[in-house]
Formats: C-alpha cells, structure tokens, sequence
C-alpha cells in the first residue's frame, strides 16, 4: 500500500495548508514542463537524458497527484488513514509471528541431543529440524496470505465506500437490486407478523377492541374490507 505521506514529504498529522504548500513546491520540482535541462556538446545524447528524465518526472508527479488527490480531500483523508492503520496493524501481527517463529527454532538449536556420540540420533535430530523449518515456513505463508487477503479485502470496501459517498454527495443515487436473503428475511418478518396478530386476536379484549376500531373507523374498515375481498378473488 502507498504511503502518501512520504510521497509529499509530509507527516502523517500535517494540516491541510501544509499539504498544499508540500504539494505545490514538489510540483515545481518534479512536473515536466517547470524544468530546465541543460545541453550537452553532444545533441544525441542531451536529448536521450532529456527524454529519460522528463519519464521519470512524469512518473513521479503522477505519484503526488495522486497522493494529493486523496490527502486533500477530508473524506478521503480520514478513509485512507483507516486503511493504512489496519495495513500496519496486520504486518506487525505477521510480524510477531515470525519473530515467534524464530525463536521456537533457535530454542531448538540450542538444545543438545540424547546421546551426542551417535550419528544415528544426530542425523534424526536434523531431519526433526528440517521437518520444523519447513512446517514454520509452510506457516509464515499461510498466514501471510491469509493478512494480505483480509487487508485486500479492507481496502476494496473502503475505496468503494468512499466512492459511493462521494457520487452521493454529488447528487447521484444508487438502487440495488435485493438479494435472495433479504426477500427471505422480509418473508419471514411478514409472516411472523402475520402470526403475532392472529395470536393476539384470540385474545377476547383485544378482540373486542380491532371488531371496535373496525366499526368506528371508517377508513380502516375501507381497507380492511379491501384486503377482504382481495383475498376472497383470489381463493
């Protein structure tokens, strides 16, 4: 994961006025059309430095405008500071581990074997060790694949999160179509609810109260007797 913050030259809690300042001096120093390359006696190659390091430059600014692209917006700024927190958080933990991992290995170089004078016991001792060393590193790949997946996975949903806020803030709108679960789960809250007033209409005073409210109300007995006949069609 880039690092921004070194990109501009900045430390990770400088203001905004100091990201623009860092950004508008880096820009004059690396952006192509600001520099002055000198001339050499021979054309040939002057033009061949020439062109090698306006690349370079131009590589370079893409850099810091793309580091000063998200620095200096507040939103974006606070989602990537997340995201980088959670990268680091994660490579100090395989970190640990691999330190812990050497350790449990020089632990076992230190310790002598059973009988020193057989070269039985020597040579299974080593094959023992062989075996562990390979394990350990059969482990440290394991779990490095497993932190690059979940930082992988941190990072795709907080730069599509931002995203959608920021198309938000500019007026867009997004519809997405409802999963399989969620018709599943509306089915049943629908139902349960079905089931809870049924039970409760047993129930002879709020009975009394509904067939009350269903007599009173006009309104309410339009739609009840909507839904009625509704029903009544389709059985």
């Amino acid at each position: 994961m880039k690092d921004y913050y070194k990109i501009l030259e900045v430390d990770k809690n400088a203001s905004g006025e100091i990201i623009d300042k860092a950004y508008k001096t880096l820009a004059k120093k690396y952006h192509p059309d600001l520099q002055n390359y000198s001339k050499t006696s021979d054309e040939r190659i002057s033009q061949y430095n020439k062109d090698k390091i306006r690349q370079k430059n131009e590589e370079k600014m893409k850099e810091i405008n793309e580091a000063y692209e998200v620095l200096s917006n507040d939103f974006k700024r606070k989602s990537y500071d997340e995201q980088l927190q959670k990268s680091n958080v994660s490579m100090e933990e395989y970190r640990k581990v691999l330190q812990e991992n050497a350790m449990l290995k020089n632990e076992l170089g230190r310790r002598p074997t059973q009988n020193n004078s057989s070269q039985a016991n020597m040579y299974n001792a080593n094959q023992r060790g062989q075996n562990i060393q390979n394990q350990d590193t059969e482990i440290n790949g394991q779990l490095y694949r497993y932190y690059k997946q979940q930082i992988n996975r941190a990072v795709n949903k907080a730069y599509q999160d931002a995203y959608v806020k920021d198309m938000q803030n500019r007026g867009y709108k997004f519809k997405y179509k409802p999963t399989l679960k969620q018709w599943i789960t509306l089915a049943v809250a629908i139902i349960a609810v079905i089931l809870i007033f049924v039970i409760l209409f047993q129930i002879p005073p709020i009975k009394d109260f509904f067939i009350t409210l269903y007599n009173e109300n006009t309104v309410i007995k339009v739609i009840v007797d909507i839904i009625k006949g509704t029903f009544t069609k389709g059985l």
